[in-house]
């Protein structure tokens, strides 16, 4: 059993936060890069009503941290009271419009914002500079130039921190309820894996890239409960890091050292390693001209929309949807509609 309060008073606080992030972060990546995890894949399936491979390895990830998050926290393992997901006043006009502007970006960028990560290692370098794109706008729109225009669409419609955001609370169901609603997504990743006749391999690899994000959950409370600092609770996420990341690059003094400065260098070398083992590692770039603008837009409406809804995929949608956060499922709702109607419409496909 991890000893944290011998850990931080070995290494401090910043140490242990940004060691705990390169682990995790390698976990991830090494899995979502294995399992090819992807939301827009996802999506895609769905909307097109084939439900081939890839939905089920979104809906086994998804399920597998929704149910181990909502297990830990009634184990008493865990506490997410205080997270921002849901401690702090929210937005569900920027949840909502932030998912569906991140929906149509993650199609025109044929992947989210972890999944431009895990490409990029992979040798990708269309997903590479979507990346890039993705943090310059995100800090724009945290802070910069698109800013007011972020706050002026997330004050359209607010709600409370506290049990007003909290769906297990609201609805009165507890985290019993959330258990068993994560059990019924569990239920059908499992029929469509089996369905699809998955290895043993595809089984672990994405249960456990579910797992990686639920363990962020666990870590962060670890130290948080057995530190002196303050220290935030958080999950898995990919739009504040990579503005961190940014930051960290551009501007002197560099921002704090954290559980985001690990984080992205992790998943990084943990995709790396992924496509390394599955030789898989291919340096590509644009195949025609016409892509690179398609690439461009929706790697810009990733980074504001990620901003307005308060999370990437993985930051609201599993991370946040694990926690039932009524901003993050409103984000994931959005994120489902904006990229399927941009399949329909830009990809001219018919269900």
């Amino acid at each position: 059993m991890i000893d944290m309060t011998s850990l931080l008073e070995q290494h401090g606080e910043a140490r242990v936060l940004a060691t705990g992030g390169l682990v995790l972060g390698l976990m991830f990546g090494f899995f979502a890069q294995r399992s090819k995890f992807c939301l827009r894949a996802a999506v895609i399936e769905f909307w097109r009503g084939k439900l081939g491979e890839k939905l089920p390895v979104w809906l086994l990830a998804f399920s597998t941290a929704v149910v181990t998050v909502q297990l830990l926290i009634l184990l008493g393992w865990l506490n997410v009271s205080n997270a921002r997901q849901l401690a702090n006043t929210g937005s569900l006009s920027g949840a909502l419009m932030g998912g569906l502007i991140f929906g149509v970006g993650m199609v025109l960028t044929r992947g989210c914002a972890s999944r431009l990560l895990v490409l990029s290692a992979t040798g990708n370098l269309r997903a590479l500079l979507s990346g890039l794109i993705f943090a310059v706008v995100a800090q724009a729109s945290m802070g910069g130039a698109l800013s007011p225009l972020r706050l002026s669409i997330s004050s359209w419609w607010t709600v409370d921190g506290g049990a007003s955001r909290d769906l297990l609370a609201w609805t009165g169901v507890g985290h019993v309820g959330g258990l068993l609603f994560g059990g019924v997504w569990l239920v059908a990743g499992v029929y469509f894996a089996v369905r699809n006749r998955w290895s043993a391999g595809q089984w672990i690899t994405t249960v456990l890239t579910g797992l990686t994000v639920a363990l962020a959950w666990w870590f962060s409370f670890a130290v948080a409960s057995s530190s002196f600092e303050v220290v935030n609770v958080q999950g898995l996420t990919f739009s504040s890091p990579s503005i961190e990341w940014l930051m960290r690059v551009l501007v002197a003094p560099a921002p704090p050292i954290g559980f985001d400065t690990g984080l992205l260098p992790g998943v990084f070398l943990g995709a790396f390693l992924g496509a390394m083992v599955g030789r898989e590692w291919k340096l590509e770039g644009f195949k025609e001209g016409f892509s690179m603008p398609r690439y461009i837009i929706g790697a810009i409406l990733m980074g504001f929309g990620a901003i307005l809804a308060g999370g990437c995929a993985v930051g609201a949608g599993m991370s946040g949807g694990a926690i039932f956060a009524i901003t993050a499922w409103m984000t994931l709702a959005g994120m489902w509609m904006g990229a399927g109607i941009t399949d329909r419409l830009v990809d001219k496909v018919s269900a």
